[in-house]
């Protein structure tokens, strides 16, 4: 076994990681935070997402979305890993506007799924720049819809699970299985990181 020394991604305190053959052989990936930041993360009940949302959560997302920060994606990416490894649905993560992810240069819930070496396909694109964040619970329930096909895509009639960083209404995540439902798939699902 080999000792490498890291550092906590989010409060930088000294990681002393060993390498093992569990490692290798059982994906078990190294540990990217120290474990008093990982106490400050509060788990779901929910068999829909990993954790609550909580003030540590918050400053979590504002540092990897906003302040792109995309090393983070790898913080829960043990958990997604074994959430997703015995999934037998068709992954899609939930889709940024293409000017939205330009401003922001990455899709956060595509790198939380690549961290975890999760794979996936996109047959949806989100068709506004609004952020669902910004409007309330009536104004989120009657909005035009936020995504469509993308062209050329042909959705299959069989099991699809969408994969979004955080639910708070569901809107997002109803309008996404909205637009598969419609054009064919057979149940659709969904799980995120966070639950509001």
């Amino acid at each position: 076994m080999n000792k490498i020394e890291t550092r906590c991604l989010i409060c930088s305190q000294s990681l002393n990681t060993m390498i093992s053959w569990n490692t290798l052989l059982i994906k078990q990936f190294s540990p990217t935070i120290c474990e008093r930041c990982t106490s400050h993360f509060q788990r779901s009940n929910s068999s829909t997402a990993l954790y609550q949302y909580n003030d540590p959560m918050k400053d979590f997302l504002h540092q990897f979305k906003f302040l792109q920060d995309v090393a983070l994606a790898k913080v829960f990416r043990q958990e997604l890993y074994t959430r997703f490894k015995k999934e037998k649905a068709t992954i899609i993560p939930i889709p940024m506007h293409p000017l939205k992810q330009q401003e922001r240069t990455f899709s956060h819930t595509e790198e939380l799924l690549k961290a975890a070496h999760v794979p996936y396909i996109q047959l949806l694109e989100k068709t506004t720049t609004e952020t669902q964040s910004s409007k309330n619970r009536e104004q989120r329930i009657h909005a035009a819809p936020l995504f469509r096909l993308m062209t050329d895509v042909h959705v299959e009639h069989k099991d699809y699970l969408l994969f979004d960083d955080i639910k708070t209404t569901g809107t997002t995540l109803q309008h996404a299985a909205d637009v598969l439902k419609q054009a064919g798939a057979k149940n659709v699902q969904y799980f995120t990181l966070i639950e509001g």
